[in-house]
């Protein structure tokens, strides 16, 4: 016990300036090991996590562009999509003739009207389209006629009125029936077989079929 007390004895017994040169020794032994053991390495983290910081950043500002660009595409997309849709209605791949001639039929009884013919004449091939023609033939009064006319213009499908004939008009009351003949023709887009046989169509002839229930 004797040896520690005379230790501190002679620590105590050195003088001032050595002491204090003693004690600055120590301190920087104490700051190098705290710099190399433990600064060191937390300012190397530190560097790490921040590059991958910036790295997340760029990669995030990408994932932006491409979700962007992405969802810019999809809009556009869509509207073709739709529009193609539309189109399809307009001018259908396949004939559809059982569906257009019930149209017909149903608007010509939603109208008033009397069907005396429904006749299907042959496919016209054109370069652009082809024409499905059918030949009508019904009875009834001028407004019922007007009234068919207009709902035929409503449906989604291209179809033209043409060759409108009005015959035999009669006083029925105080109205004015006829005969009425027309040929009601829709149209499809041709297949490749008809495409390469069709012929060129003559200047100044439409490249387009009508809008739907153009006459």
């Amino acid at each position: 016990m004797a040896a520690p007390v005379k230790e501190a004895q002679t620590f105590a017994a050195l003088a001032m300036p050595v002491k204090l040169v003693l004690g600055l020794m120590i301190g920087g032994i104490i700051a190098l090991v705290y710099y190399f053991a433990l600064h060191t390495p937390l300012v190397d983290e530190v560097d790490q996590a921040d590059g991958m910081h910036q790295q997340l950043q760029r990669q995030f500002s990408e994932a932006e562009e491409r979700k962007n660009e992405y969802l810019r595409v999809r809009a556009e997309l869509d509207g073709r999509a739709a529009i193609d849709r539309q189109n399809k209605r307009v001018l259908p791949e396949r004939a559809e003739i059982p569906a257009f001639l019930q149209d017909l039929n149903r608007l010509a009884e939603l109208s008033g009207l009397r069907l005396e013919l429904v006749e299907p004449r042959p496919d016209e091939v054109d370069a652009q389209y082809v024409k499905i023609p059918v030949s009508l033939a019904f009875s009834g009064r001028y407004h019922q006629v007007a009234k068919f006319f207009f709902n035929v213009s409503q449906l989604d499908r291209a179809i033209s009125m043409e060759n409108v004939r009005l015959t035999e008009p009669t006083l029925v009351g105080e109205e004015i029936s006829v005969k009425v003949a027309v040929l009601a023709t829709t149209y499809r887009r041709p297949n490749a077989t008809e495409t390469s046989a069709a012929t060129p169509a003559a200047p100044g002839a439409p490249a387009t079929p009508p809008a739907p229930g153009a006459p």
